[in-house]
């Protein structure tokens, strides 16, 4: 889709400008005519945060699909397991109530995949409903009348941390989906020089893949060096594979003085998911130590991290923005570095389940 930002005017903007009022932004009535002036770039921010995306004020794939998810509240409409997943708020509301109930919908992710729908099926069974898997305004109701609790800590969080400690795996054999960020027609952030990020993320996978492979993993690449997929795509490639972990890799922007190492995991203000913060920080340990530059681990809702069904992170080693960093890349020895780093990451991550 075509990303809108300051500056942009029309209908489309007008949309978003109207989605952004549905959730409780403020936006200058002057601009509501479609233009996408300063107070609605601040919405779109606040927005962003908020979600846990990338904060840039650009409506794109993911902050679009968000504000759209963030209109649906639970019975607005009749959801139910299908081919595309129906998405949205309602979904998430759905998923808390039955993790607190004690059924298992899996992780709160907003989206309603079999997980979900076996959910549903064994609470309709449990208060007599016919187990159709279709949420409506009985089994709405029903939900309702059993008080889940509010507020407590999610189930599902609970439960993948019991996954996590009991968890027995091997780095040898084990698939490891690795996501080349951006791609063909997104060449992603540039640095100062001129340097494009797409022009440094295969690169950083194909090192990647050849640290894991001398590992006796079995790297699996989401995209060829000149394709460019979805997000949603290259997780569901992800998630098609089997794989054990999946890392995307990037290079992060900001002001010109921002540096460091940031790895993101699956995140969101009411969860996360233990096994990619686990996972995150293992990898930020090992970059740290590689280029010797302090870092953070954060939590990000972006479809990636969000839509795998395993241990998934973001990993962006430096900040193309900075002038200092961007030096870096100019070393040929900058992929192998980064691959190495996240390769070590990996093993440790799986060495602890031996």
């Amino acid at each position: 889709m075509r990303i809108f930002r300051l500056g942009d005017r029309g209908h489309e903007v007008a949309d978003v400008q109207q989605r952004l009022l549905g959730v409780g932004a403020q936006i200058d009535p002057e601009e509501l005519d479609g233009r996408f002036g300063p107070s609605t770039d601040a919405a779109v921010r606040e927005f962003q945060a908020r979600r846990k995306l990338r904060v840039d004020g650009l409506v794109g794939l993911d902050t679009w699909g968000q504000l759209v998810e963030a209109g649906w509240g639970l019975g607005d409409r009749t959801i139910y397991l299908r081919a595309p997943m129906h998405r949205g708020d309602d979904v998430h509301e759905l998923q808390r109530k039955l993790n607190a109930l004690g059924f298992d919908a899996g992780r709160e992710d907003g989206l309603f995949g079999p997980r979900t729908d076996a959910a549903v099926r064994d609470f309709q069974r449990n208060v007599g409903e016919d187990p159709d898997g279709i949420v409506g305004l009985e089994t709405i109701v029903s939900l309702d009348r059993l008080r889940p609790p509010s507020g407590a800590p999610s189930r599902a969080v609970v439960r993948e941390q019991e996954t996590l400690r009991n968890m027995q795996a091997d780095i040898a054999g084990a698939v490891i989906a690795i996501d080349p960020g951006h791609g063909v027609d997104d060449r992603g952030d540039r640095g100062p020089s001129g340097t494009a990020e797409v022009d440094v993320t295969f690169a950083m996978a194909t090192a990647l893949a050849d640290e894991l492979s001398a590992l006796g993993a079995k790297p699996a690449l989401l995209r060829d060096e000149d394709g460019n997929p979805a997000a949603s795509d290259r997780a569901r490639h992800a998630n098609e594979l089997g794989a054990a972990a999946c890392v995307s890799l990037h290079l992060n922007a900001g002001p010109p003085e921002a540096a460091g190492p940031i790895v993101y995991s699956f995140g969101s203000a009411t969860t996360h998911s233990p096994m990619g913060t686990h996972l995150a920080d293992l990898i930020l340990e090992e970059l740290v130590r590689e280029f010797g530059t302090p870092g953070q681990t954060e939590r990000r809702t972006a479809a990636l991290l969000r839509e795998t069904r395993m241990p998934a992170v973001q990993v962006e080693p430096i900040y193309i923005t900075n002038p200092t960093e961007e030096r870096h890349v100019a070393d040929p020895a900058f992929p192998a570095r980064v691959g190495r780093a996240v390769a070590a990451g990996l093993t440790r991550f799986f060495d602890r389940f031996e």
